[in-house]
């Protein structure tokens, strides 16, 4: 049997309502966006949220709208895919780490009020995997030390902690919505906000700084515009926005099937002996965006190898950690043994198949293929 590692979620109606975009006259920002924009906020139960190209441009953006930039510090957590840092460096900061739970492998509050500086500006936490960081006691953080707070929630469109929703406490959210995860563009991401401002200047700065959107500069009116700030290329196009309107419309479906499917694999796999399956929070909606199990550091490499001769599409989610990476090294200074949990968390976690379209049978199969190699 063959596993891949992640399907895509893109249906007919997505397949239909991008024939009828294509056949239209506009296909970047315009109405598909818009109407994207709006089931997004509804979907978060926040005010405002703004589509974007990817994650990394969310981040970036988000962090300056907030007026973050050079000289500032950002504190976020290692233990992610270097774009988390690389969006803090692209908004003219210094990405500042610190080290994560043992657990949970998300950012550890106490570790990020002794991070703070007198240039630290915000904190950037990492909802890893789907599980929700501890959001009240990061809020409570930001607001004692006068900081913004903005959440990669990449991996956490659908979750909830402690009664919070993500986007709920911070002041942006900002989401991905590449190939693997709930839902997907291709490549895209929004930003989330309760602070009406803060979406004017996201609109403002996807678009080049440009005070008319992209739509209107071909209408019959006046058609002039102005560019009245810094600005990027970030903006979604109505070819994104249709791919991911009907996505949306069934997320809590395909979230449910895949808080099924970690269910089974917990139920396959609690007594293989060397996998420890990741901790359940009792108050917590995980968004099921990786299951991961950790193996033995010194038998990771083996365990990997014997997953594809089996078939089997696995991931490590993330090694090495982000302060290891050569760039972060030669740039910032940092060595092996600076943040000892998120080292020790990416020595040894593999994620398993996680995927609507993921078969029982299938996480049978691959839950034998764990238990086989770690006899």
């Amino acid at each position: 049997m063959k596993v891949e590692f992640f399907k895509h979620n893109i249906g007919r109606r997505e397949l239909a309502d991008l024939k009828r975009t294509l056949g239209g006259l506009f296909l970047t920002t315009g109405k598909e966006v818009e109407l994207f924009e709006n089931e997004l906020a509804g979907f978060l139960a926040l005010p405002h949220a703004v589509g974007v190209t990817s994650c990394t441009a969310a981040i970036q953006l988000a962090l300056t709208g907030l007026g973050v930039g050079p000289g500032d510090e950002v504190i976020t957590t290692p233990l992610s895919f270097a774009a988390t840092a690389l969006a803090v460096i692209q908004a003219g900061a210094t990405p500042v780490f610190a080290d994560v739970e043992a657990g949970s492998g998300n950012l550890d509050p106490g570790q990020a009020e002794l991070a703070i500086t007198g240039r630290t500006r915000a904190i950037l936490p990492v909802h890893l995997g789907g599980l929700l960081c501890d959001m009240k006691t990061l809020r409570s953080l930001a607001d004692k030390h006068g900081l913004a707070l903005v959440e990669d929630a990449a991996h956490a469109l659908e979750a909830e902690r402690d009664g919070v929703r993500v986007g709920e406490l911070g002041d942006a959210a900002c989401f991905s919505f590449y190939p693997t995860k709930s839902i997907t563009s291709g490549e895209g991401g929004a930003v989330a906000t309760r602070h009406p401002e803060l979406d004017k200047s996201l609109r403002l700065l996807r678009h080049h700084g440009m005070d008319c959107p992209a739509e209107k500069r071909y209408g019959k009116d006046d058609v002039s515009y102005r560019i009245v700030t810094m600005g990027w290329k970030y903006n979604m196009s109505n070819i994104q926005a249709v791919l991911l309107r009907g996505q949306l419309e069934r997320a809590w479906k395909m979230h449910g099937r895949r808080a099924r499917l970690a269910a089974r694999y917990r139920r396959k796999l609690k007594n293989v002996p060397g996998v420890v399956l990741p901790p359940v929070h009792p108050e917590a909606r995980h968004a099921h965006h990786l299951f991961t199990i950790s193996v033995p550091a010194g038998c990771r490499r083996a365990f990997l190898g014997g997953m594809a001769e089996r078939g089997v599409g696995v991931s490590v989610n993330y090694s090495p950690p982000i302060h290891l990476h050569p760039f972060f090294r030669d740039k910032y200074g940092f060595s092996q043994g600076d943040f000892p949990v998120a080292e020790s968390i990416s020595r040894t976690t593999v994620s398993l198949p996680l995927y609507p379209k993921l078969t029982n049978a299938e996480v049978d199969y691959v839950a034998g293929c764990v238990a086989e190699l770690r006899r």
